[in-house]
């Protein structure tokens, strides 16, 4: 009795030894993961002496909190975050919206090419962005009838100049279409089948049934629609070098990067970084729940 007692004290203490561990090393991941934005945050209050100390300054002993407002007063921060709501959320519900159905019609419709089209969304995902640039620069550039163009597609700027310029390159994903089709495929085909013997059509099926079961795959490709849109700097600085207004953030703050490469700007710049994350760091945690839930589940089966 004696040992087994022992050997009940032995594995409770290394069941607590392994939480203890389990904790210590997600509090330091943890830490190692907020550091970058504290210290975002702290630069946009730190004044220049303070930014020139040396060893560095970590904590502000005086914050500049107008550094904050500075950057509404010296650059069209509002603007460009009136444009990039509007081309993020519009590409998020496009891309979600055409994944999802695109991922229905190939995890449960039997059609001639099925697999032949889901190969082809497999090999799609190895080509980067950067190489369709050029090619999608013109087709929206001499698009016929619209941007003052005529049928034949000169004399004008196109779909140049406009939201739908930035918009409809990302208006479907080859990744998404093949996240929704493994979420799909988990749900069952007896389900559906017994819906269509009670007379729902497909689109009621699609919309009542299917994507609530499937709402944490939803959820997971909008985060990564969502983060990658608000982020995206190549494409939209293209299309928008001679339409200032339609600049995003992102690309209104690397643009003008060079007018703050003095130490007494770098707060301010600092300052307006860290309020461009913000909408991202809020969209992950109003989503986060079905987030890990998506990461959790078994959608990716099949």
């Amino acid at each position: 009795m004696a040992d087994a007692g022992g050997i009940v004290r032995s594995r409770t203490l290394g069941s607590r030894a392994l939480t203890v561990l389990k904790y210590t090393l997600l509090t330091i991941g943890a830490i190692v993961m907020v550091a970058p934005f504290l210290d975002m945050f702290f630069g946009a209050l730190r004044t220049v002496p303070e930014r020139l100390a040396r060893p560095p300054v970590y904590f502000p002993q005086t914050p500049q909190w107008d550094n904050f407002a500075q950057v509404f007063r010296e650059m069209p921060m509002l603007q460009w975050g009136i444009n990039s709501l509007i081309t993020t959320l519009s590409v998020t519900v496009l891309q979600v919206t055409s994944s999802a159905m695109a991922g229905y019609a190939l995890a449960k419709f039997e059609f001639f090419g099925r697999m032949t089209a889901f190969r082809f969304v497999l090999g799609a995902q190895m080509f980067p962005f950067f190489l369709f640039i050029i090619p999608m620069f013109f087709i929206l550039r001499y698009f016929p009838l619209v941007g003052g163009n005529d049928i034949f597609g000169k004399g004008g700027m196109g779909l140049l100049n406009s939201y739908l310029a930035i918009i409809l390159p990302f208006a479907v994903s080859w990744h998404g279409v093949f996240l929704m089709r493994q979420f799909m495929m988990a749900v069952p085909s007896e389900l559906l089948d017994a819906a269509r013997m009670d007379g729902a059509g497909e689109f009621r099926i699609f919309f009542t049934i299917v994507l609530p079961l499937v709402t944490p795959g939803l959820a997971t490709l909008a985060i990564f629609v969502f983060v990658y849109q608000w982020n995206e700097v190549i494409w939209t600085m293209t299309v928008t070098r001679t339409a200032p207004n339609l600049q995003t953030v992102p690309v209104g703050i690397y643009l003008l990067r060079g007018a703050y490469v003095e130490e007494a700007k770098m707060s301010v710049q600092q300052a307006a970084i860290f309020l461009s994350i913000l909408p991202v760091m809020i969209a992950f945690l109003f989503l986060q729940r079905f987030y890990v839930r998506g990461l959790t589940a078994g959608g990716v089966k099949g």
